[in-house]
Protein backbone atom coordinates (compact mmCIF):
# COMPACT_ATOMS: atom_id res chain seq x y z
CA UNK A 1 0.00 0.00 0.00
CA UNK A 2 2.55 2.21 0.61
CA UNK A 3 4.87 1.89 -1.88
CA UNK A 4 1.81 2.10 -4.38
CA UNK A 5 1.45 5.62 -2.61
CA UNK A 6 5.16 6.40 -2.64
CA UNK A 7 5.28 5.60 -6.67
CA UNK A 8 2.31 7.46 -7.26
CA UNK A 9 3.13 10.49 -5.78
CA UNK A 10 6.33 10.22 -7.43
CA UNK A 11 4.82 9.82 -10.74
CA UNK A 12 2.74 13.35 -10.35
CA UNK A 13 5.90 14.82 -9.10
CA UNK A 14 7.58 14.38 -12.71
CA UNK A 15 7.33 16.91 -15.09
CA UNK A 16 8.49 14.76 -18.08
CA UNK A 17 7.76 11.68 -19.25
CA UNK A 18 9.29 9.44 -21.90
CA UNK A 19 7.01 8.16 -24.66
CA UNK A 20 7.37 5.78 -27.45
CA UNK A 21 5.36 5.33 -30.22
CA UNK A 22 5.56 2.36 -32.70
CA UNK A 23 4.58 3.45 -36.20
CA UNK A 24 3.07 1.73 -38.64
CA UNK A 25 6.29 0.35 -40.52
CA UNK A 26 7.32 -1.47 -37.38
CA UNK A 27 9.71 1.67 -36.87
CA UNK A 28 9.96 3.80 -33.10
CA UNK A 29 9.07 7.10 -32.92
CA UNK A 30 10.61 8.67 -28.95
CA UNK A 31 9.86 12.12 -27.60
CA UNK A 32 9.65 13.74 -24.31
CA UNK A 33 6.21 14.81 -23.18
CA UNK A 34 5.47 17.32 -20.48
CA UNK A 35 3.45 16.33 -17.44
CA UNK A 36 -0.04 18.23 -18.50
CA UNK A 37 0.20 17.12 -22.16
CA UNK A 38 -2.82 16.29 -24.44
CA UNK A 39 -3.08 13.61 -26.53
CA UNK A 40 -3.21 16.43 -29.66
CA UNK A 41 -0.04 17.53 -28.50
CA UNK A 42 1.73 13.63 -29.56
CA UNK A 43 -0.28 13.05 -32.05
CA UNK A 44 0.68 16.45 -33.98
CA UNK A 45 4.19 15.48 -33.01
CA UNK A 46 3.79 12.14 -34.83
CA UNK A 47 2.09 13.49 -37.89
CA UNK A 48 5.08 15.89 -38.18
CA UNK A 49 7.61 13.39 -37.89
CA UNK A 50 5.29 11.52 -40.72
CA UNK A 51 5.33 15.32 -43.19
CA UNK A 52 1.41 13.54 -42.83
CA UNK A 53 -1.94 16.03 -43.74
CA UNK A 54 -4.80 13.51 -43.99
CA UNK A 55 -4.31 12.80 -40.30
CA UNK A 56 -7.82 12.26 -38.97
CA UNK A 57 -7.95 8.63 -40.30
CA UNK A 58 -5.35 7.42 -37.60
CA UNK A 59 -5.01 7.51 -33.96
CA UNK A 60 -3.00 6.33 -31.12
CA UNK A 61 -3.43 2.99 -29.91
CA UNK A 62 -2.55 1.83 -26.19
CA UNK A 63 -2.69 -1.38 -24.11
CA UNK A 64 -3.57 -1.14 -20.23
CA UNK A 65 -1.96 -3.35 -17.67
CA UNK A 66 -5.22 -5.63 -17.85
CA UNK A 67 -4.65 -6.21 -21.34
CA UNK A 68 -7.49 -3.75 -22.71
CA UNK A 69 -6.97 -1.42 -25.58
CA UNK A 70 -7.89 2.24 -25.65
CA UNK A 71 -7.64 4.87 -28.11
CA UNK A 72 -6.07 7.78 -26.99
CA UNK A 73 -8.07 10.58 -26.15
CA UNK A 74 -6.54 13.84 -27.70
CA UNK A 75 -8.49 16.34 -25.52
CA UNK A 76 -7.40 14.66 -22.37
CA UNK A 77 -3.93 14.79 -20.95
CA UNK A 78 -1.80 11.42 -21.66
CA UNK A 79 -0.51 10.72 -18.43
CA UNK A 80 -4.36 10.99 -17.20
CA UNK A 81 -5.17 8.31 -19.30
CA UNK A 82 -2.36 6.03 -18.72
CA UNK A 83 -2.43 3.59 -16.06
CA UNK A 84 1.04 2.09 -16.55
CA UNK A 85 4.13 3.96 -14.93
CA UNK A 86 5.73 5.98 -17.06
CA UNK A 87 7.85 5.47 -19.97
CA UNK A 88 4.53 4.55 -22.09
CA UNK A 89 4.65 3.09 -25.28
CA UNK A 90 1.67 3.13 -27.47
CA UNK A 91 0.74 2.57 -31.13
CA UNK A 92 0.07 4.88 -34.57
CA UNK A 93 -2.59 3.03 -36.39
CA UNK A 94 -5.44 3.46 -38.51
CA UNK A 95 -9.02 4.46 -36.25
CA UNK A 96 -11.16 5.47 -39.54
CA UNK A 97 -10.54 3.24 -42.25
CA UNK A 98 -11.26 5.20 -45.48
CA UNK A 99 -14.04 4.27 -47.53
CA UNK A 100 -12.28 4.24 -50.90
CA UNK A 101 -8.54 4.27 -49.77
CA UNK A 102 -6.93 3.90 -53.28
CA UNK A 103 -8.26 7.63 -53.75
CA UNK A 104 -7.01 9.23 -51.16
CA UNK A 105 -5.36 12.42 -51.88
CA UNK A 106 -1.66 11.79 -51.05
CA UNK A 107 0.34 9.04 -51.15
CA UNK A 108 2.19 9.20 -47.71
CA UNK A 109 -1.58 8.31 -46.41
CA UNK A 110 -1.88 5.67 -48.96
CA UNK A 111 0.95 3.94 -48.12
CA UNK A 112 0.22 3.72 -44.21
CA UNK A 113 -3.44 2.32 -45.10
CA UNK A 114 -1.51 0.12 -47.00
CA UNK A 115 0.45 -0.65 -43.95
CA UNK A 116 -1.85 -1.17 -42.06
CA UNK A 117 -4.27 -3.32 -44.22
CA UNK A 118 -1.00 -5.29 -44.60
CA UNK A 119 -1.04 -5.96 -41.34
CA UNK A 120 -4.47 -6.23 -41.10
CA UNK A 121 -4.12 -9.46 -43.73
CA UNK A 122 -0.92 -10.94 -42.10
CA UNK A 123 -2.99 -10.98 -38.22
CA UNK A 124 -6.38 -12.41 -39.27
CA UNK A 125 -8.26 -8.92 -39.65
CA UNK A 126 -8.83 -9.12 -43.17
CA UNK A 127 -11.06 -12.32 -44.30
CA UNK A 128 -10.61 -13.17 -47.91
CA UNK A 129 -10.95 -16.42 -50.79
CA UNK A 130 -8.17 -18.12 -51.62
CA UNK A 131 -8.10 -16.33 -55.56
CA UNK A 132 -8.19 -12.17 -53.78
CA UNK A 133 -5.25 -13.51 -51.59
CA UNK A 134 -3.04 -14.29 -54.27
CA UNK A 135 -3.62 -11.04 -55.72
CA UNK A 136 -3.28 -8.94 -52.44
CA UNK A 137 -0.14 -10.96 -51.86
CA UNK A 138 1.34 -10.92 -55.15
CA UNK A 139 0.73 -6.90 -54.84
CA UNK A 140 2.99 -6.52 -51.58
CA UNK A 141 5.59 -8.65 -52.89
CA UNK A 142 5.46 -6.31 -56.22
CA UNK A 143 5.70 -3.10 -53.76
CA UNK A 144 8.40 -4.30 -51.74
CA UNK A 145 10.79 -6.51 -53.72
CA UNK A 146 10.17 -4.93 -56.76
CA UNK A 147 9.85 -7.05 -60.36
CA UNK A 148 10.32 -10.70 -60.66
CA UNK A 149 14.53 -11.33 -61.28
CA UNK A 150 15.65 -15.04 -61.70
CA UNK A 151 18.60 -14.27 -60.56
CA UNK A 152 17.85 -13.04 -57.07
CA UNK A 153 14.09 -14.71 -56.38
CA UNK A 154 14.89 -18.40 -57.08
CA UNK A 155 11.88 -21.03 -57.51
CA UNK A 156 9.80 -21.35 -54.76
CA UNK A 157 10.71 -17.89 -53.46
CA UNK A 158 7.25 -17.05 -52.00
CA UNK A 159 7.12 -19.54 -49.63
CA UNK A 160 9.65 -17.59 -47.47
CA UNK A 161 7.47 -14.76 -46.97
CA UNK A 162 4.63 -15.05 -44.53
CA UNK A 163 1.48 -12.89 -45.68
CA UNK A 164 -1.25 -15.16 -43.67
CA UNK A 165 -1.95 -16.57 -40.78
CA UNK A 166 -2.07 -20.27 -43.22
CA UNK A 167 -0.52 -21.11 -46.31
CA UNK A 168 -1.09 -23.83 -48.84
CA UNK A 169 1.60 -24.86 -51.61
CA UNK A 170 -1.04 -24.32 -54.05
CA UNK A 171 -1.46 -20.58 -52.91
CA UNK A 172 2.08 -20.19 -52.76
CA UNK A 173 2.47 -21.08 -56.41
CA UNK A 174 -0.56 -18.59 -57.44
CA UNK A 175 1.35 -15.46 -55.98
CA UNK A 176 4.55 -16.40 -57.35
CA UNK A 177 2.84 -16.56 -61.05
CA UNK A 178 0.86 -13.80 -60.74
CA UNK A 179 3.93 -11.65 -59.59
CA UNK A 180 5.98 -12.78 -62.44
CA UNK A 181 3.59 -12.65 -65.06
CA UNK A 182 0.72 -10.04 -64.19
CA UNK A 183 2.55 -7.05 -62.05
CA UNK A 184 5.60 -6.42 -64.51
CA UNK A 185 6.75 -2.89 -64.41
CA UNK A 186 3.87 -1.73 -61.61
CA UNK A 187 5.92 0.78 -59.12
CA UNK A 188 5.70 0.68 -55.43
CA UNK A 189 2.99 3.40 -55.73
CA UNK A 190 1.08 1.55 -58.92
CA UNK A 191 1.33 -1.43 -56.50
CA UNK A 192 0.36 0.40 -53.28
CA UNK A 193 -3.18 1.44 -54.91
CA UNK A 194 -4.17 -1.77 -56.63
CA UNK A 195 -3.51 -3.25 -53.37
CA UNK A 196 -5.98 -0.96 -51.58
CA UNK A 197 -8.60 -0.82 -54.85
CA UNK A 198 -8.57 -4.88 -54.07
CA UNK A 199 -8.93 -4.70 -50.43
CA UNK A 200 -11.61 -2.43 -50.26
CA UNK A 201 -13.92 -4.54 -52.21
CA UNK A 202 -13.80 -7.46 -49.47
CA UNK A 203 -16.53 -7.46 -46.99
CA UNK A 204 -14.01 -7.58 -44.03
CA UNK A 205 -12.52 -4.10 -45.05
CA UNK A 206 -11.72 -1.97 -41.99
CA UNK A 207 -13.21 -4.58 -39.57
CA UNK A 208 -11.63 -4.75 -36.12
CA UNK A 209 -13.72 -7.50 -33.79
CA UNK A 210 -14.63 -7.05 -30.37
CA UNK A 211 -15.25 -10.24 -28.99
CA UNK A 212 -18.82 -11.21 -27.46
CA UNK A 213 -21.32 -13.74 -26.73
CA UNK A 214 -25.00 -13.47 -28.01
CA UNK A 215 -28.08 -13.88 -25.68
CA UNK A 216 -28.00 -17.45 -25.77
CA UNK A 217 -24.03 -17.40 -25.08
CA UNK A 218 -22.66 -18.24 -28.60
CA UNK A 219 -19.34 -16.05 -29.47
CA UNK A 220 -20.10 -13.44 -31.73
CA UNK A 221 -17.71 -10.59 -32.73
CA UNK A 222 -19.10 -7.05 -33.30
CA UNK A 223 -17.61 -4.70 -35.35
CA UNK A 224 -17.56 -0.89 -36.77
CA UNK A 225 -16.87 -0.56 -40.27
CA UNK A 226 -16.97 2.63 -42.95
CA UNK A 227 -20.47 1.31 -44.38
CA UNK A 228 -22.16 0.31 -40.91
CA UNK A 229 -22.37 -2.12 -37.98
CA UNK A 230 -21.76 -6.05 -38.33
CA UNK A 231 -21.68 -9.02 -36.25
CA UNK A 232 -19.84 -11.89 -37.47
CA UNK A 233 -20.27 -15.89 -36.28
CA UNK A 234 -18.12 -18.45 -37.35
CA UNK A 235 -18.15 -17.53 -41.00
CA UNK A 236 -20.92 -15.82 -41.59
CA UNK A 237 -22.37 -12.33 -41.09
CA UNK A 238 -25.56 -12.77 -39.27
CA UNK A 239 -26.48 -8.79 -39.12
CA UNK A 240 -25.32 -5.71 -40.66
CA UNK A 241 -26.81 -2.10 -40.21
CA UNK A 242 -26.08 0.69 -41.94
CA UNK A 243 -24.73 4.12 -39.99
CA UNK A 244 -28.16 5.55 -41.11
CA UNK A 245 -30.40 2.75 -39.83
CA UNK A 246 -28.44 2.53 -35.99
CA UNK A 247 -30.09 4.95 -33.86
CA UNK A 248 -28.63 4.53 -30.82
CA UNK A 249 -25.69 2.73 -28.81
CA UNK A 250 -25.96 1.91 -24.93
CA UNK A 251 -24.12 0.03 -22.87
CA UNK A 252 -24.30 -1.26 -19.16
CA UNK A 253 -21.76 -3.18 -17.33
CA UNK A 254 -20.96 -6.13 -19.94
CA UNK A 255 -24.27 -5.38 -21.62
CA UNK A 256 -24.01 -3.48 -24.89
CA UNK A 257 -27.42 -2.77 -26.68
CA UNK A 258 -27.89 -1.69 -30.38
CA UNK A 259 -31.14 -0.02 -31.51
CA UNK A 260 -32.08 0.08 -35.07
CA UNK A 261 -34.87 2.26 -36.87
CA UNK A 262 -35.71 -0.43 -39.34
CA UNK A 263 -38.66 -2.98 -37.87
CA UNK A 264 -37.55 -1.58 -33.71
CA UNK A 265 -34.92 -3.79 -33.75
CA UNK A 266 -33.20 -4.34 -30.43
CA UNK A 267 -29.51 -6.62 -30.71
CA UNK A 268 -28.11 -7.37 -27.25
CA UNK A 269 -24.38 -9.27 -26.68
CA UNK A 270 -22.28 -9.62 -23.53
CA UNK A 271 -18.34 -8.39 -23.79
CA UNK A 272 -15.90 -10.19 -22.04
CA UNK A 273 -15.36 -7.13 -19.30
CA UNK A 274 -16.96 -3.75 -18.49
CA UNK A 275 -14.17 -2.19 -19.58
CA UNK A 276 -14.50 -3.94 -22.85
CA UNK A 277 -18.10 -2.73 -22.90
CA UNK A 278 -17.18 0.57 -22.42
CA UNK A 279 -14.80 0.69 -25.26
CA UNK A 280 -16.88 -1.01 -27.70
CA UNK A 281 -19.69 1.70 -26.65
CA UNK A 282 -17.01 4.47 -27.09
CA UNK A 283 -15.52 2.78 -30.59
CA UNK A 284 -19.21 2.38 -31.86
CA UNK A 285 -20.29 6.12 -31.36
CA UNK A 286 -17.04 7.80 -32.84
CA UNK A 287 -17.68 5.60 -35.69
CA UNK A 288 -21.08 6.68 -35.92
CA UNK A 289 -20.36 10.23 -35.37
CA UNK A 290 -17.56 10.05 -37.82
CA UNK A 291 -19.35 7.81 -40.98
CA UNK A 292 -22.66 9.10 -40.47
CA UNK A 293 -22.96 12.97 -39.89
CA UNK A 294 -22.16 15.55 -42.55
CA UNK A 295 -20.71 18.24 -40.40
CA UNK A 296 -18.80 18.05 -36.91
CA UNK A 297 -20.68 20.44 -35.51
CA UNK A 298 -24.06 17.89 -35.50
CA UNK A 299 -21.91 16.18 -33.00
CA UNK A 300 -23.58 15.77 -29.44
CA UNK A 301 -22.94 14.60 -26.32
CA UNK A 302 -24.11 10.88 -25.83
CA UNK A 303 -25.09 8.81 -22.78
CA UNK A 304 -24.77 5.41 -22.32
CA UNK A 305 -27.76 5.26 -20.41
CA UNK A 306 -31.43 6.00 -20.96
CA UNK A 307 -31.85 7.70 -17.26
CA UNK A 308 -29.77 10.75 -16.61
CA UNK A 309 -28.77 9.48 -13.29
CA UNK A 310 -26.31 7.03 -14.31
CA UNK A 311 -24.46 6.11 -17.13
CA UNK A 312 -21.08 7.49 -19.17
CA UNK A 313 -20.93 10.44 -21.25
CA UNK A 314 -18.85 10.61 -24.20
CA UNK A 315 -18.60 13.05 -27.37
CA UNK A 316 -16.68 12.62 -30.07
CA UNK A 317 -14.15 15.56 -30.86
CA UNK A 318 -12.57 15.51 -34.20
CA UNK A 319 -14.04 16.17 -37.86
CA UNK A 320 -16.37 14.01 -40.02
CA UNK A 321 -15.78 11.67 -42.94
CA UNK A 322 -17.32 14.22 -45.16
CA UNK A 323 -15.24 17.38 -43.95
CA UNK A 324 -12.22 15.26 -43.74
CA UNK A 325 -12.20 14.25 -47.43
CA UNK A 326 -13.32 18.32 -48.64
CA UNK A 327 -10.10 19.19 -46.62
CA UNK A 328 -7.89 16.41 -48.38
CA UNK A 329 -9.43 18.28 -51.73
CA UNK A 330 -7.49 21.70 -50.38
CA UNK A 331 -4.33 19.81 -50.17
CA UNK A 332 -1.74 21.93 -52.51
CA UNK A 333 2.14 21.11 -52.29
CA UNK A 334 4.62 18.95 -54.02
CA UNK A 335 4.35 15.31 -52.61
CA UNK A 336 6.69 14.17 -49.54
CA UNK A 337 9.81 11.72 -49.76
CA UNK A 338 8.34 8.21 -48.74
CA UNK A 339 11.01 6.19 -47.16
CA UNK A 340 9.21 2.54 -47.60
CA UNK A 341 10.69 0.40 -44.53
CA UNK A 342 9.46 -2.88 -46.07
CA UNK A 343 13.10 -4.34 -44.81
CA UNK A 344 12.66 -3.60 -41.66
CA UNK A 345 11.86 -6.38 -39.15
CA UNK A 346 8.48 -6.76 -37.40
CA UNK A 347 7.60 -7.23 -33.43
CA UNK A 348 4.43 -8.20 -33.93
CA UNK A 349 4.30 -8.40 -37.33
CA UNK A 350 7.29 -9.33 -39.85
CA UNK A 351 8.22 -8.12 -42.78
CA UNK A 352 8.07 -10.53 -45.81
CA UNK A 353 10.80 -10.52 -46.30
CA UNK A 354 11.99 -11.98 -42.94
CA UNK A 355 12.29 -15.69 -42.32
CA UNK A 356 10.79 -19.17 -43.58
CA UNK A 357 7.33 -19.29 -43.72
CA UNK A 358 5.41 -20.83 -40.59
CA UNK A 359 2.50 -22.81 -42.00
CA UNK A 360 -0.27 -23.53 -39.89
CA UNK A 361 -1.14 -26.20 -41.80
CA UNK A 362 0.93 -30.16 -41.70
CA UNK A 363 2.44 -30.91 -44.82
CA UNK A 364 0.45 -34.01 -45.16
CA UNK A 365 -2.34 -32.26 -45.58
CA UNK A 366 -1.89 -28.94 -47.12
CA UNK A 367 -3.97 -28.04 -50.31
CA UNK A 368 -5.89 -24.94 -51.61
CA UNK A 369 -8.23 -24.20 -49.04
CA UNK A 370 -10.00 -20.88 -48.71
CA UNK A 371 -7.67 -18.61 -46.57
CA UNK A 372 -10.24 -17.43 -43.89
CA UNK A 373 -8.42 -14.54 -42.32
CA UNK A 374 -10.44 -12.30 -39.87
CA UNK A 375 -9.15 -11.19 -36.44
CA UNK A 376 -11.03 -12.48 -34.09
CA UNK A 377 -12.95 -14.31 -36.57
CA UNK A 378 -13.80 -17.60 -34.48
CA UNK A 379 -15.09 -20.50 -35.85
CA UNK A 380 -18.69 -21.82 -34.00
CA UNK A 381 -17.95 -24.74 -32.74
CA UNK A 382 -19.48 -28.34 -33.89
CA UNK A 383 -21.43 -28.59 -30.75
CA UNK A 384 -22.44 -24.84 -30.80
CA UNK A 385 -24.94 -25.70 -33.43
CA UNK A 386 -26.34 -28.44 -35.49
CA UNK A 387 -27.04 -26.19 -38.56
CA UNK A 388 -25.35 -23.31 -39.81
CA UNK A 389 -25.99 -19.82 -39.07
CA UNK A 390 -28.10 -17.65 -41.57
CA UNK A 391 -28.29 -14.54 -42.27
CA UNK A 392 -30.85 -12.45 -40.48
CA UNK A 393 -29.23 -8.89 -41.78
CA UNK A 394 -31.37 -6.14 -42.23
CA UNK A 395 -29.22 -4.06 -44.87
CA UNK A 396 -27.76 -3.89 -47.96
CA UNK A 397 -25.01 -6.58 -48.99
CA UNK A 398 -22.13 -5.39 -47.30
CA UNK A 399 -20.18 -3.12 -50.01
CA UNK A 400 -19.95 0.44 -50.93
CA UNK A 401 -22.43 1.50 -53.73
CA UNK A 402 -18.84 1.82 -56.02
CA UNK A 403 -19.26 -1.93 -55.84
CA UNK A 404 -22.88 -2.78 -56.30
CA UNK A 405 -22.63 -3.41 -59.93
CA UNK A 406 -20.25 -6.58 -59.41
CA UNK A 407 -22.95 -8.62 -58.05
CA UNK A 408 -27.01 -8.16 -57.32
CA UNK A 409 -26.69 -7.31 -53.55
CA UNK A 410 -29.99 -9.70 -53.78
CA UNK A 411 -28.29 -12.34 -54.80
CA UNK A 412 -25.71 -12.36 -52.18
CA UNK A 413 -25.23 -14.65 -49.22
CA UNK A 414 -24.01 -13.92 -45.68
CA UNK A 415 -21.42 -16.47 -46.05
CA UNK A 416 -17.74 -14.50 -46.45
CA UNK A 417 -15.81 -18.09 -46.51
CA UNK A 418 -16.92 -21.62 -47.53
CA UNK A 419 -14.19 -22.82 -44.59
CA UNK A 420 -13.81 -20.79 -40.65
CA UNK A 421 -10.89 -19.61 -39.85
CA UNK A 422 -9.03 -21.29 -36.75
CA UNK A 423 -8.98 -19.80 -33.66
CA UNK A 424 -5.33 -20.52 -32.51
CA UNK A 425 -4.72 -17.64 -34.95
CA UNK A 426 -7.10 -15.28 -34.03
CA UNK A 427 -6.02 -11.52 -32.88
CA UNK A 428 -8.80 -10.16 -30.29
CA UNK A 429 -9.08 -6.98 -28.83
CA UNK A 430 -10.00 -8.73 -25.82
CA UNK A 431 -9.12 -12.08 -24.64
CA UNK A 432 -12.01 -14.84 -24.42
CA UNK A 433 -11.41 -16.55 -21.33
CA UNK A 434 -13.35 -19.03 -22.19
CA UNK A 435 -11.28 -20.94 -25.28
CA UNK A 436 -7.60 -20.28 -23.36
CA UNK A 437 -6.87 -24.09 -23.55
CA UNK A 438 -8.12 -24.40 -27.18
CA UNK A 439 -6.14 -21.61 -28.07
CA UNK A 440 -3.45 -23.20 -26.58
CA UNK A 441 -3.53 -26.45 -27.89
CA UNK A 442 -4.35 -25.16 -31.33
CA UNK A 443 -2.01 -23.02 -31.33
CA UNK A 444 1.04 -25.58 -30.61
CA UNK A 445 0.07 -28.07 -33.05
CA UNK A 446 -0.62 -25.66 -35.87
CA UNK A 447 2.59 -23.05 -35.36
CA UNK A 448 0.14 -20.13 -35.26
CA UNK A 449 2.54 -17.24 -36.35
CA UNK A 450 0.92 -15.14 -33.69
CA UNK A 451 -1.77 -14.90 -30.83
CA UNK A 452 -3.37 -12.64 -28.76
CA UNK A 453 -0.84 -12.05 -26.38
CA UNK A 454 1.97 -11.26 -28.80
CA UNK A 455 -0.08 -8.80 -30.32
CA UNK A 456 -0.88 -6.88 -27.04
CA UNK A 457 2.59 -7.01 -25.64
CA UNK A 458 4.11 -6.33 -29.20
CA UNK A 459 1.71 -2.46 -28.67
CA UNK A 460 2.42 -2.38 -25.25
CA UNK A 461 6.36 -2.61 -25.66
CA UNK A 462 6.68 -5.71 -23.90
CA UNK A 463 8.32 -9.01 -24.31
CA UNK A 464 6.52 -12.04 -24.84
CA UNK A 465 6.09 -14.43 -21.70
CA UNK A 466 6.59 -17.76 -21.71
CA UNK A 467 4.03 -19.90 -23.27
CA UNK A 468 4.16 -23.38 -22.26
CA UNK A 469 3.64 -23.33 -18.21
CA UNK A 470 1.48 -20.17 -18.57
CA UNK A 471 -1.29 -22.22 -20.64
CA UNK A 472 -1.83 -24.57 -17.43
CA UNK A 473 -2.92 -21.53 -15.20
CA UNK A 474 -4.83 -19.65 -17.78
CA UNK A 475 -7.19 -23.21 -18.56
CA UNK A 476 -7.72 -24.03 -14.43
CA UNK A 477 -8.79 -20.18 -14.30
CA UNK A 478 -11.12 -20.29 -17.46
CA UNK A 479 -12.51 -24.04 -16.48
CA UNK A 480 -13.24 -22.78 -13.11
CA UNK A 481 -15.06 -19.61 -13.98
CA UNK A 482 -16.47 -21.59 -17.20
CA UNK A 483 -18.67 -23.79 -14.36
CA UNK A 484 -20.03 -20.13 -12.71
CA UNK A 485 -21.36 -18.13 -15.44
CA UNK A 486 -25.01 -18.46 -15.82
CA UNK A 487 -25.19 -18.24 -12.23
CA UNK A 488 -23.11 -15.12 -11.75
CA UNK A 489 -24.82 -13.75 -14.99
CA UNK A 490 -28.44 -14.30 -13.35
CA UNK A 491 -27.08 -13.01 -9.56
CA UNK A 492 -26.19 -10.38 -11.89
CA UNK A 493 -29.30 -9.59 -13.35
CA UNK A 494 -31.19 -9.23 -10.28
CA UNK A 495 -28.42 -6.97 -8.59
CA UNK A 496 -29.16 -4.78 -12.16
CA UNK A 497 -32.76 -5.10 -11.01
CA UNK A 498 -32.48 -3.80 -7.41
CA UNK A 499 -29.84 -0.92 -8.32
CA UNK A 500 -31.99 0.53 -11.07
CA UNK A 501 -35.14 0.19 -8.64
CA UNK A 502 -33.09 2.00 -5.66
CA UNK A 503 -32.03 5.12 -8.17
CA UNK A 504 -35.50 5.21 -8.75
CA UNK A 505 -36.07 5.67 -5.26
CA UNK A 506 -33.86 7.88 -4.72
CA UNK A 507 -34.68 10.17 -8.00
CA UNK A 508 -38.26 10.16 -6.80
CA UNK A 509 -37.58 11.28 -2.95
CA UNK A 510 -34.89 13.91 -4.67
CA UNK A 511 -37.47 15.40 -6.47
CA UNK A 512 -40.01 15.55 -3.68
CA UNK A 513 -37.93 17.16 -1.72
CA UNK A 514 -37.26 19.92 -4.51
CA UNK A 515 -40.79 20.18 -4.98
CA UNK A 516 -41.10 20.63 -0.31
CA UNK A 517 -38.16 23.21 -0.91
CA UNK A 518 -39.74 25.49 -4.15
CA UNK A 519 -43.09 24.90 -2.17
CA UNK A 520 -42.19 26.58 1.36
CA UNK A 521 -40.16 29.47 -0.34
CA UNK A 522 -43.63 29.98 -1.98
CA UNK A 523 -45.63 30.04 0.85
CA UNK A 524 -43.10 31.15 3.90
CA UNK A 525 -40.63 33.17 2.35
CA UNK A 526 -41.15 37.38 1.64
CA UNK A 527 -38.50 37.07 -1.51
CA UNK A 528 -40.26 39.59 -3.88
CA UNK A 529 -39.00 38.20 -7.04
CA UNK A 530 -41.11 38.89 -10.11
CA UNK A 531 -41.83 35.22 -11.22
CA UNK A 532 -42.30 34.52 -7.25
CA UNK A 533 -44.67 37.11 -7.24
CA UNK A 534 -46.88 36.37 -10.13
CA UNK A 535 -47.11 33.16 -8.85
CA UNK A 536 -48.64 33.78 -5.39
CA UNK A 537 -51.34 36.62 -7.44
CA UNK A 538 -52.81 33.46 -9.25
CA UNK A 539 -56.11 32.59 -7.84
CA UNK A 540 -55.21 28.44 -8.05
CA UNK A 541 -52.02 29.32 -5.51
CA UNK A 542 -54.26 31.82 -3.34
CA UNK A 543 -56.96 28.54 -3.07
CA UNK A 544 -54.63 26.25 -2.16
CA UNK A 545 -52.46 27.92 -0.02
CA UNK A 546 -55.93 28.71 2.40
CA UNK A 547 -57.75 25.95 1.71
CA UNK A 548 -55.00 23.14 1.79
CA UNK A 549 -51.48 24.54 3.06
CA UNK A 550 -52.19 26.51 6.28
CA UNK A 551 -54.84 23.35 7.16
CA UNK A 552 -51.71 21.47 6.80
CA UNK A 553 -49.50 23.81 8.29
CA UNK A 554 -51.85 24.07 11.60
CA UNK A 555 -51.72 20.07 11.76
CA UNK A 556 -48.06 19.57 11.75
CA UNK A 557 -47.63 22.46 14.26
CA UNK A 558 -50.34 20.77 16.63
CA UNK A 559 -48.47 17.36 16.27
CA UNK A 560 -45.27 18.91 17.41
CA UNK A 561 -46.68 20.64 20.31
CA UNK A 562 -48.19 17.45 21.34
CA UNK A 563 -44.69 15.54 20.74
CA UNK A 564 -42.96 18.19 22.24
CA UNK A 565 -45.37 18.04 25.78
CA UNK A 566 -44.76 14.85 25.77
CA UNK A 567 -41.19 15.18 26.12
CA UNK A 568 -41.04 17.77 28.46
CA UNK A 569 -43.51 15.70 30.52
CA UNK A 570 -41.08 12.52 30.67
Amino acid sequence: MLSRFMSGSIRNLEREYSCTVRLLDDTEYTCTIQRDAKGQYLFDLICHHLNLLEKDYFGIRYVDPDKQRHWLDFTKSIAKQMKSQPPFTMCLRVKFYPPEPAVLKEEITRYLVFLQIKRDLYHGRLLCKTSDAAVLAAHILQAEIGDYDPGKHPEGYSSKFQFFPKHSEKLERRIADIHKTELIGQTPETSERNFLQKAQMLETYGVDPHPCKDVSGNPAFLAFTPFGFVVLQGNRRVHFLKWNEVTKLKFEGKTFHIYASQREIILTYFAPTPEACKHLWKCGVENQAFYKLEKSSQVRTVSSSNLFFKGSRFRYSGRVAKEVMEQSAKIKREPPEIHRAGLVPSRSCPSITHGPRLSSVPRTRRRAVHISIMEGLESLRDSAHSTPVRSVSHGESFIPRSRSQVSDASERTAVISDEAYSPSDSVLPTPVAEHTIELAASRQINGAPCSIEEEKESEAGTPVHGEGGDFGVDGRSALEGAGGDSALSEVEQVNKFVLSVLRLLLVTIGLLFVLLLLLIILTESDLDIAFLRDIRQTPEFEQFHYEYFCPLRRWFACKLRWVGGLLINK
